[in-house]
Parts: C-alpha cells; structure tokens; sequence
C-alpha cells in the first residue's frame, strides 16, 4: 500500500507573508465596511425629519424655536453632533438648557429649560440684561417681562448671584418701611445702595451680605422713632456710620441726625 507523502512546512518567509497578505485584505475589507456604513447612514432615508419639543415654552412657541435652532443643526439622525445640536437650541433667547436625544427612526427629542426672570441686570455699558432665579445674566428681550415689576440690580462682573442673594434677604428685614426695594447696586469698591419704590435712598455701606441684612434690619427697628419725633417724611438714610445713621427727611436739609443701632 502507497504512503501519503508529508507535506513540508512553508518557509518561514513565506508564512510571514501570507499573514501580512491577510492582515491587509482584513483591514481593507474593515475599511470598506466602514464606508459603507458611513454612506447609509448619508443617505436621505436616515435625515432627521421631525424635532419633538419638550418642557418650558412660556417665552417661545414650538415654530420660533425650530426656526432658530433647525439652520444650526447638521448631519443625519445618526451622524448629528448632539453636542452641537444642544448649543444650537441653548442659543435660543429664554433657553437655558436643552437636552437633547435621537428617537427612532427619524426624530429629535428636544427637553427645554426656560430662564425664569428674577430681576433686570444693569450692564455697565447701560444696556438692560436679565438675572435668571439662579443668579445667572442672560440676554433676552426685556419687553418680554415690562409688566412684571422687576427689581433693577447692578454690580461687578461676575456678581448677580452675590447681589440676588442679598436682595432676597433684603425684602424681609426691611418689610416694616413705606416701600419696597426697587433696585439694589453693589458698587466696584464693595458698598451696597438701595432705592425704595417711593423714592428713598438707603446706603448700606460695605461688608458681606449678613453684615449688610443685619444692619438694615436694625435701622427698620429704630426709624419708626425717628419719624414718630419729627413726623417727615423720610428721603435718604446713610448707615455708613461705625455708630449709627444718618437721614434726610422732607423739609429738614441737614442729614447730620445719628441714632443708636
């Protein structure tokens, strides 16, 4: 009976090089399948074609919100950027946080996240902006909010919360006075100065916003002896003084009256 002869083992060279020779086909046949994968997902059938809104639209309807974020978007439902499409809808006024997710096949899902206004910011260049209830500024129309009585509050760069956080507290210790706060101003040197709604200007003088609520709230305690003695009414208090107040009142010119804190 014949034997099967025994193959002989390939070179070593030539092992090497049919590996390679495979190595190369595999990553071509990756490379191809690659491409391929990227042109159906570029294929019209995958465009996104539908955008769903949700969450707060009290300062934008639906239309003004695709119109203004929809040119931003690029790319199929599975090449957009979602990053860049989250950009897109925060740059729309009133917005202050989208997210943003794909739903299959062919639609955007959308959550939106409104500015509340809190107070209007005024800018050192003069222009009007708005302090959102985080303390954030943010640009929008502010003939959005004309009806709703805001506080005017002005500061430093980098300071709207600090100024929201003390007119918040400011409204409680000086709620026994003849007027609301209408506008609080912190100063570049640190000294805080309020207008009441009727008109009176109170400076508050400097420190951090416990300092400056505490001696508000004893200067309401006190005044009412003030105005009961002269009985005018009140026009400007400076609580600058290491060692109480001074106050101007209607038809008396010196502000030199001090009173205890």
């Amino acid at each position: 009976m014949a034997r099967t002869a025994a193959l002989a083992p390939l070179p070593v060279d030539v092992r090497l090089a049919m590996a390679g020779a495979n190595a190369v086909i595999a990553a071509m046949a990756l490379v191809l399948a690659a491409a391929a994968l990227l042109w159906l997902t570029r294929l019209p059938v995958f465009e996104v074609r539908g955008i769903v809104l949700e969450g707060d639209l009290t300062h934008n309807t639906p239309a003004t919100v695709r119109s203004h974020a929809a040119p931003k978007l690029a790319g199929g439902f599975f090449t957009l950027d979602l990053e860049r499409a989250q950009a897109a809808f925060e740059s729309v006024p009133w917005v202050r946080r989208a997210t943003v997710r794909r739903i299959w096949p062919d639609r955007l899902a959308v959550h939106l996240e409104e500015h509340k206004a809190a107070a209007l910011w005024i800018a050192h260049d003069g222009t009007d902006r708005l302090v959102n209830t985080h303390g954030e500024v943010f640009e929008a129309n502010v003939g959005d909010v004309e009806d709703d009585d805001l506080p005017r509050l002005a500061g430093p760069r980098g300071s709207s919360a600090r100024v929201l956080a003390v007119y918040r507290a400011l409204g409680p210790a000086l709620a026994s006075l003849d007027g609301a706060v209408a506008s609080l101003r912190l100063s570049a040197r640190g000294s805080w100065r309020i207008e009441l709604d009727n008109g009176v200007v109170i400076e508050l003088g400097g420190g951090d916003g416990d300092e400056v609520v505490a001696r508000a709230a004893r200067f309401a305690r006190t005044l009412p002896q003030v105005m009961q003695t002269y009985q005018r009414p009140l026009l400007h208090a400076d609580l600058r003084h290491p060692d109480g107040y001074a106050v101007r009142l209607k038809g008396i010119a010196t502000s030199a009256n001090a009173r205890r804190n």
